[in-house]
Protein backbone atom coordinates (compact mmCIF):
# COMPACT_ATOMS: atom_id res chain seq x y z
CA UNK A 1 0.00 0.00 0.00
CA UNK A 2 1.11 3.54 -0.75
CA UNK A 3 -0.03 6.74 0.95
CA UNK A 4 -0.17 9.78 -1.32
CA UNK A 5 -1.71 13.24 -1.61
CA UNK A 6 -4.06 13.44 -4.60
CA UNK A 7 -6.28 16.41 -5.34
CA UNK A 8 -5.68 17.76 -1.85
CA UNK A 9 -6.80 14.55 -0.14
CA UNK A 10 -4.70 11.93 1.61
CA UNK A 11 -5.25 8.65 -0.21
CA UNK A 12 -4.29 5.01 0.23
CA UNK A 13 -3.37 3.22 -2.99
CA UNK A 14 -3.41 -0.55 -3.37
CA UNK A 15 -3.72 -3.13 -6.12
CA UNK A 16 -2.25 -2.71 -9.57
CA UNK A 17 0.89 -4.50 -10.67
CA UNK A 18 2.82 -3.86 -7.45
CA UNK A 19 0.17 -3.80 -4.71
CA UNK A 20 0.74 -0.05 -4.41
CA UNK A 21 -1.49 1.22 -7.19
CA UNK A 22 1.08 0.77 -9.96
CA UNK A 23 0.45 -0.05 -13.59
CA UNK A 24 -2.16 1.13 -16.05
CA UNK A 25 -5.19 -0.93 -15.01
CA UNK A 26 -8.65 0.46 -14.26
CA UNK A 27 -9.13 2.42 -11.04
CA UNK A 28 -11.77 1.90 -8.36
CA UNK A 29 -12.19 4.87 -6.00
CA UNK A 30 -14.04 4.02 -2.77
CA UNK A 31 -15.10 6.68 -0.23
CA UNK A 32 -15.45 5.57 3.39
CA UNK A 33 -18.40 6.30 5.65
CA UNK A 34 -18.89 8.88 8.39
CA UNK A 35 -16.94 8.29 11.60
CA UNK A 36 -14.60 5.71 10.09
CA UNK A 37 -10.81 5.97 10.01
CA UNK A 38 -9.37 7.07 6.69
CA UNK A 39 -8.12 3.58 5.84
CA UNK A 40 -11.36 1.83 6.81
CA UNK A 41 -12.09 0.33 3.37
CA UNK A 42 -8.51 -0.49 2.37
CA UNK A 43 -8.88 -4.25 3.12
CA UNK A 44 -11.55 -4.47 0.43
CA UNK A 45 -8.81 -4.19 -2.17
CA UNK A 46 -7.80 -7.72 -1.18
CA UNK A 47 -11.33 -9.08 -0.95
CA UNK A 48 -12.99 -7.94 -4.17
CA UNK A 49 -12.43 -10.21 -7.17
CA UNK A 50 -11.92 -7.43 -9.73
CA UNK A 51 -10.01 -7.90 -13.01
CA UNK A 52 -6.27 -8.40 -12.64
CA UNK A 53 -4.35 -5.14 -12.49
CA UNK A 54 -7.23 -3.14 -11.02
CA UNK A 55 -5.97 -0.27 -8.90
CA UNK A 56 -7.76 0.98 -5.77
CA UNK A 57 -7.79 4.50 -4.37
CA UNK A 58 -9.15 5.03 -0.86
CA UNK A 59 -9.34 8.75 0.00
CA UNK A 60 -9.53 10.03 3.57
CA UNK A 61 -12.40 12.41 4.26
CA UNK A 62 -11.15 15.92 5.06
CA UNK A 63 -12.95 16.42 8.40
CA UNK A 64 -11.33 15.06 11.55
CA UNK A 65 -14.06 14.24 14.08
CA UNK A 66 -13.67 14.35 17.83
CA UNK A 67 -15.53 11.22 18.85
CA UNK A 68 -13.40 10.03 21.74
CA UNK A 69 -12.17 6.78 20.19
CA UNK A 70 -9.29 6.63 17.72
CA UNK A 71 -9.24 8.31 14.36
CA UNK A 72 -12.59 9.14 12.80
CA UNK A 73 -13.33 11.24 9.75
CA UNK A 74 -16.28 12.61 7.81
CA UNK A 75 -17.13 14.17 4.47
CA UNK A 76 -19.57 16.56 6.12
CA UNK A 77 -20.84 16.96 9.68
CA UNK A 78 -23.83 15.10 11.08
CA UNK A 79 -26.12 15.89 13.99
CA UNK A 80 -25.44 12.75 15.99
CA UNK A 81 -27.72 13.62 18.89
CA UNK A 82 -30.65 14.10 16.52
CA UNK A 83 -29.87 10.83 14.77
CA UNK A 84 -29.74 8.97 18.09
CA UNK A 85 -33.12 10.42 19.11
CA UNK A 86 -34.65 9.33 15.81
CA UNK A 87 -33.27 5.80 16.13
CA UNK A 88 -34.46 5.54 19.75
CA UNK A 89 -37.94 6.68 18.70
CA UNK A 90 -38.01 4.24 15.80
CA UNK A 91 -38.54 7.03 13.27
CA UNK A 92 -37.48 6.29 9.70
CA UNK A 93 -34.80 8.66 8.47
CA UNK A 94 -36.07 10.17 5.23
CA UNK A 95 -33.20 12.40 4.11
CA UNK A 96 -34.42 12.74 0.55
CA UNK A 97 -35.12 16.49 0.77
CA UNK A 98 -31.96 17.27 2.68
CA UNK A 99 -28.97 18.97 1.08
CA UNK A 100 -26.32 18.62 3.80
CA UNK A 101 -24.20 21.63 4.61
CA UNK A 102 -20.74 20.71 3.39
CA UNK A 103 -21.89 18.41 0.59
CA UNK A 104 -20.85 20.83 -2.16
CA UNK A 105 -17.43 21.30 -0.60
CA UNK A 106 -16.92 17.54 -0.33
CA UNK A 107 -18.01 17.15 -3.96
CA UNK A 108 -15.42 19.70 -5.07
CA UNK A 109 -12.67 17.78 -3.27
CA UNK A 110 -13.59 14.45 -4.85
CA UNK A 111 -13.81 16.01 -8.31
CA UNK A 112 -10.31 17.45 -7.77
CA UNK A 113 -9.14 13.95 -6.85
CA UNK A 114 -10.65 12.50 -10.03
CA UNK A 115 -9.06 15.27 -12.10
CA UNK A 116 -5.63 14.47 -10.66
CA UNK A 117 -6.12 10.76 -11.25
CA UNK A 118 -6.84 11.57 -14.89
CA UNK A 119 -3.62 13.58 -15.16
CA UNK A 120 -1.31 11.34 -13.19
CA UNK A 121 -2.64 7.79 -13.33
CA UNK A 122 -3.79 7.62 -16.92
CA UNK A 123 -6.67 5.26 -16.22
CA UNK A 124 -8.92 4.50 -19.16
CA UNK A 125 -11.70 3.40 -16.80
CA UNK A 126 -12.64 4.76 -13.37
CA UNK A 127 -15.31 3.38 -11.05
CA UNK A 128 -16.46 5.71 -8.26
CA UNK A 129 -18.16 4.40 -5.16
CA UNK A 130 -18.40 4.36 -1.42
CA UNK A 131 -20.08 3.15 1.74
CA UNK A 132 -22.81 5.02 3.65
CA UNK A 133 -21.95 8.74 3.61
CA UNK A 134 -19.28 7.91 1.04
CA UNK A 135 -21.93 6.27 -1.17
CA UNK A 136 -24.10 9.39 -1.01
CA UNK A 137 -21.14 11.56 -1.96
CA UNK A 138 -20.16 9.24 -4.83
CA UNK A 139 -23.68 9.50 -6.24
CA UNK A 140 -23.68 13.28 -5.84
CA UNK A 141 -20.34 13.58 -7.66
CA UNK A 142 -21.46 11.28 -10.48
CA UNK A 143 -24.60 13.36 -11.03
CA UNK A 144 -22.96 16.78 -10.82
CA UNK A 145 -20.03 16.09 -13.12
CA UNK A 146 -19.79 14.88 -16.68
CA UNK A 147 -16.53 13.03 -16.04
CA UNK A 148 -16.52 9.63 -17.79
CA UNK A 149 -17.18 6.82 -15.33
CA UNK A 150 -17.19 3.11 -15.99
CA UNK A 151 -19.49 2.55 -13.03
CA UNK A 152 -20.97 3.86 -9.79
CA UNK A 153 -20.97 1.77 -6.58
CA UNK A 154 -23.26 2.59 -3.64
CA UNK A 155 -22.99 0.41 -0.56
CA UNK A 156 -25.63 1.20 2.09
CA UNK A 157 -26.24 4.74 0.86
CA UNK A 158 -29.50 6.67 0.67
CA UNK A 159 -31.40 9.27 -1.33
CA UNK A 160 -30.38 12.88 -0.68
CA UNK A 161 -31.12 16.18 -2.39
CA UNK A 162 -33.89 14.65 -4.49
CA UNK A 163 -34.82 18.00 -6.07
CA UNK A 164 -31.21 18.42 -7.25
CA UNK A 165 -30.42 14.83 -8.09
CA UNK A 166 -33.53 13.81 -10.04
CA UNK A 167 -33.16 16.33 -12.93
CA UNK A 168 -29.48 15.38 -13.27
CA UNK A 169 -30.02 11.63 -13.51
CA UNK A 170 -30.96 11.39 -17.22
CA UNK A 171 -27.57 12.77 -18.29
CA UNK A 172 -26.06 9.60 -16.78
CA UNK A 173 -28.37 7.37 -18.79
CA UNK A 174 -26.95 3.84 -19.23
CA UNK A 175 -24.32 4.32 -16.50
CA UNK A 176 -23.72 0.98 -14.79
CA UNK A 177 -24.64 1.16 -11.09
CA UNK A 178 -24.11 -1.34 -8.29
CA UNK A 179 -26.27 -0.71 -5.22
CA UNK A 180 -26.58 -2.78 -2.05
CA UNK A 181 -28.55 -2.32 1.16
CA UNK A 182 -29.45 -4.28 4.28
CA UNK A 183 -33.14 -4.91 4.89
CA UNK A 184 -32.81 -4.19 8.62
CA UNK A 185 -30.40 -1.26 8.39
CA UNK A 186 -31.06 0.77 11.57
CA UNK A 187 -29.38 3.94 10.26
CA UNK A 188 -30.56 4.35 6.67
CA UNK A 189 -33.90 2.71 5.85
CA UNK A 190 -34.12 0.07 3.16
CA UNK A 191 -37.12 1.71 1.50
CA UNK A 192 -35.19 4.93 0.92
CA UNK A 193 -32.44 3.02 -0.89
CA UNK A 194 -35.17 1.39 -2.98
CA UNK A 195 -36.52 4.85 -3.86
CA UNK A 196 -33.06 5.90 -5.05
CA UNK A 197 -32.76 2.70 -7.09
CA UNK A 198 -36.14 3.29 -8.73
CA UNK A 199 -35.35 6.91 -9.63
CA UNK A 200 -32.07 5.87 -11.22
CA UNK A 201 -33.75 3.13 -13.23
CA UNK A 202 -36.51 5.47 -14.38
CA UNK A 203 -33.82 7.86 -15.64
CA UNK A 204 -32.26 5.11 -17.73
CA UNK A 205 -29.32 4.06 -15.57
CA UNK A 206 -28.53 0.34 -15.39
CA UNK A 207 -28.79 -0.69 -11.73
CA UNK A 208 -27.66 -4.00 -10.26
CA UNK A 209 -29.48 -4.17 -6.93
CA UNK A 210 -28.30 -6.42 -4.09
CA UNK A 211 -30.60 -6.44 -1.11
CA UNK A 212 -29.55 -8.59 1.82
CA UNK A 213 -30.81 -9.61 5.23
CA UNK A 214 -28.59 -7.48 7.44
CA UNK A 215 -27.81 -4.06 8.82
CA UNK A 216 -25.50 -1.19 7.97
CA UNK A 217 -22.65 -3.28 6.63
CA UNK A 218 -20.82 -4.81 3.68
CA UNK A 219 -21.32 -8.59 3.97
CA UNK A 220 -19.53 -11.27 1.99
CA UNK A 221 -22.46 -11.64 -0.40
CA UNK A 222 -22.13 -7.99 -1.43
CA UNK A 223 -18.38 -8.30 -1.98
CA UNK A 224 -18.94 -11.38 -4.13
CA UNK A 225 -21.57 -9.63 -6.25
CA UNK A 226 -19.45 -6.47 -6.47
CA UNK A 227 -16.55 -8.50 -7.83
CA UNK A 228 -18.79 -9.89 -10.55
CA UNK A 229 -20.04 -6.38 -11.35
CA UNK A 230 -16.48 -5.07 -11.76
CA UNK A 231 -15.53 -8.08 -13.87
CA UNK A 232 -18.44 -7.30 -16.19
CA UNK A 233 -17.75 -3.59 -16.72
CA UNK A 234 -13.96 -3.26 -16.65
CA UNK A 235 -11.67 -4.12 -19.53
CA UNK A 236 -9.23 -6.92 -18.91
Amino acid sequence: MKREQLGGLTTHLTGGTDGRGGGDGPIVVLLHGWGAPGDDLVPLGQEIDAPRGTRYVFPEAPLSLQMGFGESRGWWMLDIEKRQREIAAGRARDLSRKVPEGLAEARTKVIALLDELDRRAGAKQIVLGGFSQGAMLACDVALHTGKPLAGLVMLSGTLLAVDEWTPLMPKRKELKVFQSHGSVDPLLPYFMAEQLRDLLKQAGLSVEWVGFRGGHEIPGLVLEKLGGFLQSILAR
